[in-house]
């Protein structure tokens, strides 16, 4: 899989664009603040259908314009046409081939992304917010059901933290908040449960070869409900148990919203005790592991987009990151490029990217 072309239309500080890939590399190059990230943000929309930078579509529309447009032609066995629209109004519109898609997460399964940004390589050490958010955005690209799953659960969630912040509280109405919080958080649950076991598999092995057998990580899944035979009625039990609790902190201690991940080496946990060399390492067997698993769940390599990462990175980890993904699309932003990384790639396209005007060169 790889994209063979995009068209932008008032997106971010691009008034217009169209521009041709490579299907091996593609560098874009120039100084900060000049539109290199908001180029790999677009082509990451036209797979998840929202940014990872933002959660407010209205703020990706060119300042003055009305509406975004972004165009994508991929390729699998056949082209792929993605279009995507916002209106200032938040109104969202997608179409795949052409037909207008009915529901968001129609939009997932045509292409794969991955993105590597700097703010990854602290997903070890960060809250654990940022490493729910990388389950979820990979599992809901390879399970759309996951999708619906999570999506349904966090509206639930929302409203009966809402309803527990009223000065009188029904418990009856509770009960009905609760059981369907147990319904969707059960299905949410098992789907992590599965996923990180797998993760965990992948994880070791790229680990291993990183670190020379030097180190083993060891991932293993931290849920705020454990998964039972019967998780819905054991989700709803916990909830009534600690519904004194929630009552008096206006808000729902227990559920997927409070799950983690432990991460560990020799028995250590690095999200507290690991060294940054041990995170960043661990960092990058994670987003290594999210390529595979999406080639083993699809039968797709994803495209890879590299946001400023290299820089972050020593040059035997660049080398082992690009050259460790042959066939595999890549997009990398960046100030330059190192001679040694350059000259181990064979295909490389370049883009000089100034004040959102894109021009292809012959080197960086």
């Amino acid at each position: 899989m790889y994209i063979k072309e995009i068209e932008l239309h008032d997106f971010r500080n691009y008034q217009t664009l169209k521009a041709e890939f490579d299907p091996r590399v593609n560098v874009f190059h120039g100084k900060n603040a000049q539109g290199k990230t908001n180029l790999l943000e677009s082509i990451y929309i036209t797979s998840m259908g929202k940014s990872f930078r933002t959660s407010k579509d209205k703020e990706l529309i060119r300042f003055g314009a009305e509406f975004f447009r972004i165009k994508v032609r991929a390729c699998k066995e056949d082209d792929i046409f993605i279009e995507l629209a916002v209106n200032k109004q938040g109104k969202k519109g997608i179409k795949i081939d052409g037909i207008k898609a009915k529901k968001l997460s129609q939009l997932f399964e045509n292409i794969y992304i991955v993105v590597f940004s700097p703010e990854d390589l602290r997903i070890v050490k960060d809250e654990p917010e940022k490493r729910r958010k990388f389950i979820d955005r990979e599992l809901c690209q390879i399970k759309p059901s996951y999708y619906n799953s999570l999506n349904q659960y966090k509206k639930v969630l929302a409203q009966r933290n809402a309803y527990l912040k009223e000065t009188h509280v029904d418990p009856g109405v509770l009960d009905i908040w609760d059981s369907q919080l147990a319904e969707y958080g059960s299905k949410v649950i098992l789907q992590r449960e599965i996923f990180i076991k797998k993760l965990e598999t992948i994880s070791r092995s790229i680990h291993e070869g990183i670190t020379n057998q030097k180190e083993s990580l060891d991932i293993s899944y931290e849920p705020s409900v454990r998964p039972c035979p019967d998780l819905p009625q054991a989700f709803y039990q916990e909830l009534r148990e600690n519904r004194g609790r929630d009552l008096k902190n206006r808000t729902t201690g227990k559920g997927p919203h409070k799950d983690d991940l432990r991460l560990q080496i020799s028995g250590i946990d690095i999200r507290s005790f690991g060294s940054q060399g041990q995170q960043r390492t661990a960092a990058l067997s994670l987003k290594l592991s999210e390529i595979q698993l999406i080639r083993e769940e699809t039968g797709e390599s994803p495209i890879l987009l590299l946001d400023d990462v290299l820089s972050e990175l020593d040059q035997q980890r660049q080398n082992d990151l690009i050259n460790s993904l042959e066939d595999t699309q890549i997009f990398i932003t960046a100030t330059e490029i190192s001679p040694e990384l350059e000259r181990s790639l064979e295909h490389i396209r370049y883009f000089q990217i100034k004040n959102g005007v894109v021009t292809k060169t012959s080197s960086a």
